[in-house]
């Protein structure tokens, strides 16, 4: 309850500020540093919401930590600052980027040179499709802040490759994917795992939905029809349904002009070739083929491993232990736009993805000494791990 002089406006103020001062206490400091780039413009935020702090004797909310991990992960961490590694390439990522441009360019001049006949719109569509795969990868680098040393030119380039080249919302893509950071495979914290009542995973997601007594699902037989749904349309349904309704409910006009972006580049690229019709299809033929590649890798680092509710462990536990490598090759890195190297992400979400093959020896060796599975498989197995 509140008093009438408090309007509704300023109750959800006080009630937001709560939550905010609650969060903070709880994830503490590992995952506060490991999240945020800047610091001290976080601080300068901060300030004017601290009303007061926890007394020794308060009781913590992380009551299952492992002190002395805690003391080696914040030593690990200051290993990798003194070693430069949280600072990128810019060179690398210009890099990524032309390869999307280029490849962009390169259907345009195919179109032009020998038609748009059903041998060459096989071959496009193939074209855009890795290039659409590594704009996903590039947009995950811009939204973790890991390109540039300021957050606003990562957020204006996360608009660009997000909007403008993926016809996404990059703000509903940073509401939803941080708070599978925070909280990796805990359920039901974690969006990433929570799929019901289509697809049910882990321990409790069975029993929830099984209480519901939902018939007309079998979900003996998930592993099947995840071929034919989970696949094939993560991307051009699920995810753009997703997004478009973020970006209409919550009014955001100006990432709802870059998107518009996307779709007015297609239609004036390849209207005089396929009609208005024949480049809608295009659009989400290009998504559809695009679709199983991301779901494969953005799932094969966790869907296999512990799933559970809240246990409240420190921030190095909690990653590792909901997180898997896959084999380190030029091919895998390209491929999965360097998220085989899933665990080393998700304890450093803002190192640039160049450097964790760097860092990658020392976690194996923190993992070791604290008798933690470090888990590193092969490709196809990390695939099929999905399935199983």
């Amino acid at each position: 309850s509140f008093h009438s002089r408090y309007s509704l406006k300023n109750y959800i103020k006080i009630k937001f500020v709560r939550i905010l001062i609650t969060d903070i206490v709880e994830i503490s400091t590992d995952v506060f540093l490991a999240m945020h780039l800047d610091q001290a413009v976080v601080q300068k935020y901060l300030k004017p919401l601290l009303i007061g702090e926890l007394a020794p004797g308060e009781p913590n909310q992380e009551k299952n930590k492992n002190p002395q991990l805690v003391e080696d992960f914040r030593a690990l961490r200051k290993t990798i600052e003194d070693q430069r590694l949280l600072e990128p390439s810019l060179p690398f990522f210009f890099t990524h980027l032309i390869q999307i441009l280029f490849l962009e360019a390169l259907v345009w001049f195919i179109l032009r040179s020998f038609g748009n006949g059903w041998l060459v719109t096989v071959f496009i569509s193939f074209l855009l499709t890795v290039s659409q795969a590594q704009a996903s990868f590039l947009q995950h680098d811009t939204g973790h802040l890991s390109i540039f040393k300021k957050s606003k030119w990562n957020h204006l380039m996360h608009y660009f490759v997000m909007g403008h080249l993926k016809g996404m919302s990059a703000k509903w893509w940073n509401y939803r994917h941080f708070q599978h950071h925070a909280k990796p495979n805990i359920y039901p914290k974690d969006p990433d795992i929570d799929m019901g009542p289509l697809f049910v995973l882990g321990e409790s997601q069975p029993v929830k939905y099984g209480k519901k007594k939902i018939k007309y699902i079998d979900y003996e037989k998930q592993h099947l029809y995840f071929y034919v749904v989970g696949l094939p349309l993560l991307m051009p349904v699920y995810f753009n349904m997703q997004s478009m309704r973020v970006t209409f409910l919550r009014k955001e006009w100006r990432e709802l002009a870059w998107i518009s972006s996307f779709y007015i580049r297609y239609f004036i690229t390849y209207r005089s070739y396929y009609g208005i019709i024949g480049t809608v299809l295009l659009i989400y033929l290009v998504k559809l083929l695009e679709s199983p590649w991301i779901a494969l890798v953005t799932q094969m680092s966790h869907i296999p491993m512990r799933m559970s509710k809240e246990e409240n462990q420190d921030w190095f536990s909690t990653q590792v232990l909901a997180t898997c490598n896959v084999k380190q090759s030029f091919f895998n890195d390209w491929f999965s736009g360097h998220l085989n190297f899933q665990i080393e992400h998700h304890l450093f979400p803002t190192m640039p993805r160049h450097n964790y093959y760097k860092i990658a020896p020392l976690v194996r060796s923190l993992c070791a000494k604290h008798g933690i599975d470090y888990v590193n498989k092969p490709m196809l197995k990390a695939f099929g791990d999905i399935v199983r």
